[in-house]
């Protein structure tokens, strides 16, 4: 098995299991703001089903950015798919949005812009402190 899938299913099953575990938090944080709040056994087995896999890519889909022979644009754009589809599909199976072109629309570009804009502030901090540590080396 090729070793970037092994380290995939590793991170996935180690951190997977925060999914319900935030799931749960959601729930019991709706139940105290919700009046007669109420999930029935076939939506509580959706969500924690589809927020474990949802954590599970989450935390597989770094192993992207980590296959040297893929370059960079190559593993963000693996690692956004992957995520998108994962976010997509958990919310819409949970109903937590409309199964509709215009909402899935709004979801799309959030979660575009959103992702873009994590990996802009990452690639700015690593460009300022290699071009520190290059400073110090010269």
């Amino acid at each position: 098995m090729n070793k970037y899938v092994k380290e995939f299913l590793h991170r996935g099953l180690i951190f997977g299991g925060f999914g319900p575990i935030v799931m749960a938090i959601i729930y019991l944080i709706l139940s105290y703001n919700i009046k007669d709040f109420s999930a029935g056994g076939i939506e509580i087995f959706t969500a924690v089903l589809s927020t474990y896999v949802l954590a599970f890519v989450h935390a597989g889909s770094s192993v992207f950015n980590q296959i040297e022979h893929w370059g960079v644009m190559k593993g963000l754009l693996c690692q956004l798919v992957s995520l998108y589809v994962a976010y997509i599909g958990c919310y819409i199976i949970n109903s937590w949005i409309a199964f509709e072109i215009s909402v899935v629309a709004i979801f799309t570009t959030i979660f575009v812009v959103g992702y873009l804009a994590i990996w802009g502030i990452v690639y700015l901090c690593v460009r300022g402190k290699a071009k520190k540590m290059s400073e110090k080396l010269v």
